[in-house]
Parts: C-alpha cells; sequence; structure tokens
C-alpha cells in the first residue's frame, strides 16, 4: 500500500496526475512537465518532497560519528551550515547521496532520498559508535521546497515567515535558520535542486499542508503553482545534479561519479575510505560525462553509447532539455575514453544517433543569484 504525504489531497483537487514513487502516491504533474519547468526557471514553484527521510544524531559524540558515516567534512562546518556528501558502504560504493544540516556538535540531522531511507537508518545503527542516538523522523517530518527566481520574495511576504523575514533576506547558499510558529519548530534552508534560488522548509507532518496552502495563495500574484515529480527531474538534470539510481548507486563510487570534491580523504577514519584510497591510485574505472545529440531524439536511461562501433558505457540520465532544446544525457563510460573522443554514438531504440562530448553543467545554475 503505497503512503500519502500530508499534501496528497491538496494535490489531487489542484489536478495533479498521481503515481507512486518510492511507496509514496506522487504528483508526477499538474499543467505539464515543460510548463512547469519554465515557471521553475521563470517564476516560483512549490515542491511537496515530504516523502523525504530526516534521521537525527544526537548525544555527545554526534559529530564525530556522523564525520564517520559520510565522506565530505561535518566537522569542518560552522553551527548553522550545511554540506551535500554521500554515505559509503566498506567497498566505497555509495549507499546514498544526502544533506547533512549542522545545528550543533551535539545534533545533527541527515536529509536522505525516500527510497534509501530505511537502509540508511539501519546502516547508521551498524556503524553506531560512541555517545549518540539515532531516530528517524521521516513519518512525523514534512517537508517544502520553493524554487525559481521569486522564491525569496515569496517567503519573505509571507505571515509565516514573517518572524525571520529580514534573515532570509541574508540566508547564504547552504546554510539554514532555525524558528518558532505556534509553537512549533521550523527548519528554513537555502539549498536547492533545481538550479534556481530555493529553500526548503522543513515542519511537522500535520501542519505542511495548511502551510503549503498558505504559500501557493500567498504567491498566487508572484505566479507561484505546485511542480510534480517530473519537472523535478529535467530541472535537476540540465544543472547536472546527480539522481541515485541513476548516476549513483550501490554498483558506483562517487570518485566514477564526478563526486570527489565531497571526498575528504584527509579528515581521517570514515566508512568506505580505504576502498576509495585504493581506488584514487589505481584510478576510477569509469568517468561521468555529458553528451548531446547532433540530430533528432531523447537519450534514456540504459542506453548504450558506443566509440568506434564498441559500447563503451550507458546513459544514466537523459531528456530533451525544455531550457536549451537539445537532447542530452548524461553518460557514465570507460576511464580509457580519450578526452576528445569523436564519432560517438547513442542507442536509441535500436538505432545510432551521433553524439558529441559537451561539457557539464549544461545549465548555468543560479543558485547564488
Amino acid at each position: 500500500m503505497a503512503l500519502k504525504t500530508p499534501i496528497y489531497d491538496s494535490h489531487v483537487e489542484s489536478g495533479g496526475k498521481i503515481v507512486d514513487f518510492a511507496g509514496f502516491m506522487m504528483p508526477v504533474s499538474f499543467e505539464g512537465i515543460v510548463a512547469e519547468h519554465e515557471r521553475v526557471r521563470t517564476k516560483v514553484g512549490l515542491f511537496d518532497v515530504s516523502h523525504m527521510g530526516e534521521i537525527e544524531i544526537t548525544g555527545d559524540s554526534a559529530l564525530e560519528f556522523a564525520d564517520y558515516a559520510v565522506t565530505n567534512s561535518i566537522a569542518k562546518l560552522d553551527d548553522g551550515q550545511i554540506c551535500y556528501t554521500v554515505c559509503c558502504n566498506e567497498e566505497g560504493k555509495i549507499l546514498d547521496d544526502l544533506l547533512v544540516y549542522r545545528f550543533s556538535a551535539s545534533r545533527i540531522l541527515f536529509v536522505v532520498n525516500a527510497v534509501n531511507v530505511d537502509k540508511i537508518y539501519d546502516h547508521l545503527l551498524s556503524i553506531k559508535k560512541g555517545d549518540v542516538e539515532i531516530n528517524n523522523n521521516s513519518s512525523i517530518t514534512g517537508q517544502i521546497a520553493v524554487q525559481g527566481p521569486e522564491s525569496r520574495s515569496l517567503l519573505i511576504d509571507s505571515p509565516f515567515c514573517a518572524s525571520v523575514a529580514e534573515k532570509i533576506k541574508d540566508l547564504e547558499y547552504y546554510h539554514f535558520l532555525v524558528f518558532d510558529y505556534q509553537g512549533n519548530e521550523i527548519i528554513l534552508s537555502r539549498t536547492g535542486y533545481t538550479g534556481e534560488l530555493g529553500y526548503e522548509i522543513y515542519l511537522p507532518w500535520d501542519l505542511t499542508d495548511s502551510i503549503w496552502n498558505i504559500l501557493l495563495g500567498k504567491g498566487k500574484d508572484l505566479g507561484a503553482a505546485p511542480i510534480g515529480l517530473g519537472a523535478r527531474d529535467t530541472l535537476r538534470f540540465e544543472p547536472c545534479y546527480c539522481l541515485y539510481g541513476h548516476e549513483i548507486d550501490e554498483e558506483t563510487s562517487p570518485l566514477e561519479a564526478g563526486l570527489s570534491w565531497v571526498v575528504k580523504l584527509k579528515k581521517g577514519d570514515f566508512v568506505g575510505r580505504g576502498a576509495l584510497v585504493a581506488e584514487k591510485e589505481a584510478k576510477p574505472a569509469r568517468k561521468l560525462i555529458g553528451l548531446q545529440l547532433e540530430g533528432r531524439g531523447i537519450p534514456r536511461q540504459g542506453c548504450n553509447v558506443l566509440y568506434d562501433g564498441e559500447v563503451v558505457g550507458k546513459v544514466t540520465s537523459g531528456t530533451f532539455s525544455p531550457t536549451l532544446k537539445k537532447g542530452l544525457a548524461m553518460a557514465l563510460v570507460d576511464r580509457s575514453l580519450p578526452k576528445d573522443a569523436s564519432g560517438l554514438e547513442i542507442e536509441i531504440r535500436g538505432k545510432l544517433s551521433p553524439a558529441v562530448k559537451v561539457k557539464m553543467p549544461f545549465y548555468q545554475s543560479h543558485v547564488n543569484d
């Protein structure tokens, strides 16, 4: 039985097309993927991301344990700062990519992908050490993402954020603040998964739907509207953000997926460090590249990538970019593929389509605007 987020009924009332995603009944689209994509690029859209997982680590050893559990350095964060990282197994393969929020040395929040909540929670319990308590708060925490050029204006003008309006104006990228609303703790962060200025609101499950509708009503003049999973995917694809189950999974290392920047080998011990040190010395077997079709067609996940007639890798994500109007793909290919390789092809439905390597990201992010 698929679960429902606290905003499910509002999605149905808004005409959302509902699909089963990661065990939740979620809207894939409302007015159409392209229209929703363009709305976030030019105005502001609201995403229901209450299906995401929130795992809180508390105790005197919380900071030390968080550093051990992930590849990036949590110890170097300031209180109120966030980092993007991955959680690996002992083989250096990716169990999940996640955001880590540092409230203090004794309180850390892991925000994980919906499909991996139970896996990561169980993994953290299995490697637990020190004086820590690990709580899975996913079922009691709702989350709303507000994304697009007008997102800051919407939040500042909303009565929901009245007490922190001035702080929102100064909130830096990958930082968060905490405030009280009607006796409830609210977490407001600025990260984003669309390539645009964006914010996330973490709040009690039972409060989520009312705040969703308050924001939609207040943002009407700014062009605010609900956005589904379809546009969420095309929006993250253009700035080349990794997606679990596509660019990253338990068969892929962060070094292969272009995420070496979140692997801090010098910070001390962490799960998977030994394997990643060895892989770095030997050089990863694969690399993530960007491809553009020279003709018509839409590359999809799983399509073969060929060089000189030989399969050298597979597409991890691909689509026709709504913003750039091109068929684009990210692909994991053999490390031996020359940097200046020409004559590449993508096999789409049994036919070979010429492609060229292009730089990533495909779309210049505006997250720091």
